[in-house]
């Protein structure tokens, strides 16, 4: 009706006046508030929405997608494919019976991934401060060439480690021809625990020797002509402008470690069962994908409950460069 009443008087004042050349101006500001609150724009996304839709699209189909259908399917009937047809806590009371043994796989994928952190910590921060001080600020260039071995399958990697720990290998070989023997190494939590320092050690060393190299060199020197001693430039200036790169090595490192299971089947020949061995075993041995979906999304909820707790303690300002 609107439109409608427009026309008819705009017609009404072309025929009132003829003569009058139209104001082209005052029409396009007539006609603009019209157009913005008409019916075809009122979807309209803003510049911003459009650059993030990428994103977003990437995140939807990405992430939340599949953690969507694995939480389904936790609540779905065991031994079934009836996913968003049935809802039931069968599942989980099967997880939390005192008489199912999987928390002992929760504990071992914990520890294990806790026990991995706190050596990646001892061994990469002094190869990470090594780098800062040595490259500055080409240290984190430097520190990519640790990548390198990712470009290399990480069975064949941990397949490698097996043939030089193996009985009669590698290692076992040499000490004989010096009059010793080689160590029981394989196929013991030791030997799991150091596959997953070797295969996530650039993991932590890249976000280290980045918030190294945050620190300041002349605020050390300072502090060091004032008569701070090593110990004290290092607990004091040192250790807390690194701690948000620290953190972040330790937080992607155990997710990583708590979601490994290579190492077990390999270098631990199953002599320790991860959860995610049971996860794997649910979805093909068993063909129970609503128990292996439950495991999945417990050990989710663990892991996103803990990183949230660590992100928490970040200063994400302060990593951005914002302040």
């Amino acid at each position: 009706m609107d439109d409608e009443a427009g026309r008819v008087g705009s017609g009404a004042g072309l025929r009132s006046a003829p003569k009058t050349p139209p104001d082209l101006g005052l029409a396009a500001e007539a006609t603009l508030p019209a157009a913005r609150g008409g019916r075809g724009t009122a979807f309209r996304l803003s510049r911003g929405a459009l650059c993030s839709l990428p994103v977003g699209l990437t995140l939807l189909l990405g992430f939340v997608a599949p953690l969507a259908t694995v939480a389904a399917y936790a609540f779905a009937t065991p031994k079934s494919f009836d996913v968003f047809r049935s809802f039931t806590l069968v599942n989980f009371a099967a997880i939390f019976d005192p008489a199912n043994t999987v928390w002992q796989s929760f504990a071992w994928s914990l520890g294990l991934a806790v026990l991995t952190v706190v050596a990646l910590a001892v061994v990469a921060y002094p190869i990470a401060w090594g780098l800062a001080r040595s490259f500055g600020r080409w240290s984190g260039f430097i520190s990519v060439l640790f990548v390198f071995p990712l470009f290399v399958s990480e069975n064949v990697r941990l397949y490698g480690w097996t043939l030089f720990f193996l009985k009669n290998g590698v290692l076992d070989g040499t000490l004989k021809l010096v009059g010793g023997a080689g160590p029981e190494v394989l196929y013991t939590p030791g030997a799991i625990l150091f596959g997953m320092v070797y295969v996530y050690l650039p993991f932590m060393l890249f976000p280290m020797t980045l918030g190294l190299a945050m620190v300041p060199k002349d605020l050390v020197e300072a502090a060091r002509d004032l008569g701070a001693s090593r110990l004290l430039i290092w607990r004091e200036i040192e250790l807390p402008l690194a701690t948000p790169g620290v953190l972040i090595g330790m937080l992607l490192t155990f997710v990583l470690a708590v979601g490994a299971v290579a190492e077990s089947k390999v270098l631990g020949g199953q002599s320790v069962i991860v959860i995610t061995h049971d996860i794997e075993i649910a979805f093909t041995y068993a063909q129970n994908w609503p128990l292996g979906s439950a495991l999945a999304l417990l050990l989710t909820v663990i892991v996103g409950a803990l990183s949230l707790t660590a992100l928490a303690k970040l200063d994400l300002d302060r990593i951005l460069g914002r302040r």
